[in-house]
């Protein structure tokens, strides 16, 4: 009996290990830019051991809607990247929320590769 549960329980947890890549979040891209230009927002003073995560133009079934701004915990040696829409070829790609490791400038170049490390990100 014992020998059975244990089975059973080997085999649940290799379907729980499959499924995982399936509960992660889609890619998102469609054919409507978000509004411009983005809410103005009153930052909270800051706290200590978090960083401020802009609010911006999230995607809700069929239209954009406004995700508020809200702390995180900083990471020690990372930055944080906010969430962004880029335009390719006509279509909006919705780049999520990262942590980058030595990319001050956010250009997404390593700060050790990077000729200009501390220059603004240009899009």
């Amino acid at each position: 009996m014992l020998k059975r549960t244990f089975l059973t329980s080997i085999i649940a947890a290799s379907f729980a290990i499959v499924s995982l890549p399936s509960a992660a979040a889609p890619n998102i891209v469609v054919n409507v830019g978000p509004p411009p230009p983005a809410r103005v927002e009153l930052v909270p003073a800051p706290r200590r051991g978090y960083v401020w995560a802009p609010g911006y133009w999230g995607w809700r079934g069929q239209r954009h809607v406004w995700v508020a701004g809200h702390w995180v915990r900083h990471r020690p040696g990372y930055f944080y990247h906010s969430p962004q829409w880029v335009e390719r070829d006509g279509r909006w790609h919705f780049e999520r929320e990262r942590w980058a490791r030595g990319d001050r400038d956010h250009d997404g170049v390593p700060n050790r590769y990077d000729r200009a490390p501390d220059n603004p990100r240009r899009n």
